[in-house]
């Protein structure tokens, strides 16, 4: 397990492959991390044991949601939407779940297909 120490607490990657990443955070009360984005990673946080709120800079409108998620509860933070997390009580253990959906509509078209009789 690969452990990286940070000035709120720790994250072990659990798992990383293909299109899904898996990491535990353990936090201290009052840690948090920075302000940042995915440019196309969803983010779930799931809560295990303790208190976590996550913020979200909404993107399709001016304003910042705060969730507090309590044990077994989750939140998901959509690609491009910037995001933090604090730690309301000690020992609180999270996982960050992200995941890549592919977009079905991936395609720009120049022509379009047709069949030629010889």
């Amino acid at each position: 397990m690969n452990i990286q120490g940070k000035i709120w607490g720790t994250t072990s990657s659990l798992f990383s492959k293909n299109n899904v990443e898996i990491n535990r955070i353990t936090c201290n009360k009052g840690g948090y991390c920075s302000k940042h984005k995915h440019t196309s990673k969803f983010n779930m946080f799931f809560v295990e044991k303790g208190n976590l709120e996550i913020n979200v800079w909404k993107n399709n409108y001016d304003l910042v949601d705060k969730t507090v998620l309590k044990a077994q509860q989750n939140c998901v933070v959509e690609p491009g939407e910037f995001h933090t997390f604090r730690c309301l009580e000690e020992g609180t253990i999270a996982f960050e779940i992200y995941w890549v959906e592919i977009d079905k509509s991936d395609i720009e078209r120049k022509s379009v297909g047709g069949i030629i009789d010889s």
